[in-house]
């Protein structure tokens, strides 16, 4: 309970140092953390040759210590988690997808697809170049953002063909 009032206390501090007012009582009555979240993802097969399909996959979860509410989302501790279950899933969320060439600094949205009811989410892209994958959930109320990533290899094209010497 001091974790969820310290919490709140520093959660209207930063409201209030916005201009915003709160009642603060309010505040330290509400029983609600911000969950951490994770995000697990893979882009496949590894390497793969230029034009093939390459398959965009991962979950998103948030752990079962802590309580959340998002929209109609509740996770209140083992109310909604298993015993053996470390992790539940986070359905119908946002995950950007982007792309980052070798060598560039540069990251391209690539598209935004949603989580299925079991944490899941999956899509698949044509593979043109080499370079970082990125999958990124920017957070809802009361969830922690989370991204992960993945490189892979691109062969194929004219500066990736294999000359035979003799």
């Amino acid at each position: 309970m001091l974790r969820r009032t310290v919490a709140a206390t520093v959660a209207a501090a930063a409201v209030g140092a916005f201009g915003l007012v709160t009642a603060a009582p309010a505040m330290a009555d509400n029983p609600i953390d911000v969950g951490e979240t994770h995000l697990s993802f893979d882009a496949g097969p590894e390497p793969i040759h230029k034009g093939r399909t390459l398959s965009l996959r991962g979950r998103l979860k948030v752990e079962c210590s802590d309580d959340y509410v998002d929209g109609f989302t509740y996770v209140i501790k083992s109310d909604s988690c298993e015993d053996y279950e470390k992790w539940h899933r986070l359905g119908w969320k946002r995950i950007d997808i982007l792309f980052q060439a070798k060598g560039s600094y540069r990251w391209q949205h690539v598209q935004t697809v949603k989580t299925r009811g079991d944490g899941s989410f999956s899509t698949a892209v044509e593979a043109r170049w080499s370079g970082t994958w990125r999958a990124v959930f920017r957070g809802a109320q009361h969830l922690d953002a989370a991204e992960a990533s993945d490189y892979v290899q691109v062969y194929g094209g004219r500066h990736h063909r294999h000359h035979s010497h003799r």
